[in-house]
Order: structure tokens, then C-alpha cells, then sequence
């Protein structure tokens, strides 16, 4: 079967402007992209969040993976602060199919990233996550999260970023890329109270939004008993007991 590790950011002290931060973005983005490997027949593995990349680069080289995808948000040098955008694909200078990838998910993001002109490929020899793997590996930068613009962008489209990287991924491997089986909307059931929607799966993470009781919710993907979903603009978690799928 063919397989990917995903390296969703463990950088949780790089904040986004406007409230989160790096990690946070970059997780629910695999969150979202999940559901789509699982439609694709493509297997997973993924990095431990409270962990560092020497230890994402240590799980990823006990398999054997056709893909070592890491995902990271970027941020401008102090003096030009907040001020650059763009999308950045790094490879190995040496890997030919870290190559192939990188311009694999560069093209496929121009159809998405506002600024097309503004996604490029980039070969390094210097980033540990690319020239430790033993998997083919790219890294990807994909917008600057100290500029309001991008930033906004990654909120606005974490489904839509999502899906364009789950054909990437299943265009490199050479397979049909097929939309998720399960619902995609849901009616928020709860009684008459506010459903919590929660920065983290878990009922002790932070409360980053309620949603009234009868809502409509778009579910962007579940994780351990609780689905991704956004709401007024913000992106995070609600239990599956209170959500009713549609049919």
C-alpha cells in the first residue's frame, strides 16, 4: 500500500498574527487532509505534535514511506516584518523524487495560493527534516503567518488547502485521488445550549467558539471522537455526540 508521513509544524512558539500558532494551524490542516488519504487507499503515520523534528525525523525513518511530508507556515526576517507572502516547496538539492514532489505540490498550489507567481520550489541541503529522511521529503512553507493577508488565507481555506494537498500526494504516488466517503455537513444537536468548539480534541482544551444549538457545520474531518468543523471564521473541534450527520 503506498504510504506518507505527515510532519505537521511542532512549533507552537511561532504565533500567527491575529491569535494561534504555527503548530496549531499546521495540525488541523493534517486533520483535514486525513480523510482524503483514507477515501485514497493511502496509509499514514504521523508525527507526535509535543515532540520536536529530530523525533518526527526518527518515526518517519522506522518506516518504510513513499513520502515524508512536512508542513510549516513561514515568517519574514525583523526587518521586513509581516511584509512577504508566498508559498515555498523545499527539497533536497540531491533527491530526484524530492524534486519531483516539490513541483508536484508547488503547481498544484498555484490553483489555490492568491499570489500563483509566488509559489516556488526550492532545493537546500541545510533543513534536517530533508537530509535526515530516508523517505523522499519535501517541507512546505505555505504562507507567511506574520502577514495578515496570509495568515487569513490559511484560516480561510483550511479544507480547500486540505484537498489540494491530498492530490498532490495521491499524484506523486501515482494513484486516483477520491473525495471522502462521509458526510460533509452536520446539524449541531445539543438541546438548546451552545455547542463548545474547542482549539485542541480533547474537553479540556481551550474554548475558542459556541455554536447555537440547530446550526449547519461543515466537517472538515474527525479525530478520535470529534470532528474538525469551522465556525465565524474560526477553525477547531466539536464532539461527535452533539453533531448529527446529514443524509
Amino acid at each position: 500500500m503506498p504510504s506518507v508521513f505527515l510532519s505537521p509544524s511542532t512549533q507552537e512558539y511561532n504565533p500567527y498574527i491575529d491569535g494561534g500558532n504555527e503548530e496549531y494551524y499546521m495540525n488541523v490542516i493534517t486533520d483535514a487532509l486525513i480523510p482524503y488519504l483514507e477515501a485514497s487507499g493511502i496509509e499514514y503515520e504521523r508525527n507526535d505534535p509535543s515532540k520536536t523534528f529530530a523525533n518526527s525525523v526518527r518515526l518517519s525513518n522506522q518506516g518504510n514511506f513513499d513520502l515524508h511530508l512536512a508542513l510549516h507556515s513561514n515568517a519574514a526576517p525583523p526587518v521586513n516584518a509581516g511584509q512577504a507572502r508566498g508559498t515555498q516547496v523545499y527539497y533536497y538539492t540531491d533527491s530526484v523524487q524530492g524534486k519531483r514532489a516539490a513541483d508536484i505540490f508547488a503547481n498544484n498550489l498555484k490553483e489555490i495560493y492568491p499570489i500563483p507567481s509566488k509559489v516556488e520550489t526550492v532545493p537546500t541541503k541545510n533543513l534536517g527534516e530533508l537530509n535526515r529522511t530516508k523517505a523522499p521529503a519535501i517541507l512546505i512553507e505555505l504562507a507567511y503567518h506574520d502577514n495578515p493577508d496570509d495568515a487569513q488565507w490559511i484560516r480561510d481555506n483550511i479544507g480547500t488547502i486540505a484537498q489540494n494537498l491530498a492530490v498532490s500526494v495521491s499524484d506523486f504516488l501515482g494513484i486516483a485521488e477520491n473525495p471522502p466517503t462521509s458526510a460533509k455537513t452536520a446539524t449541531v444537536t445539543t438541546q438548546n445550549s451552545n455547542l463548545n468548539l474547542r482549539a485542541e480534541p480533547s474537553v479540556t482544551a481551550q474554548v475558542i467558539g459556541r455554536i447555537p444549538n440547530g446550526s449547519k457545520i461543515k466537517i472538515l474531518g474527525n479525530v478520535n471522537n470529534w470532528y474538525l468543523t469551522s465556525w465565524n471564521g474560526v477553525t477547531g473541534y466539536v464532539a461527535e455526540r452533539y453533531v448529527t450527520l446529514d443524509k
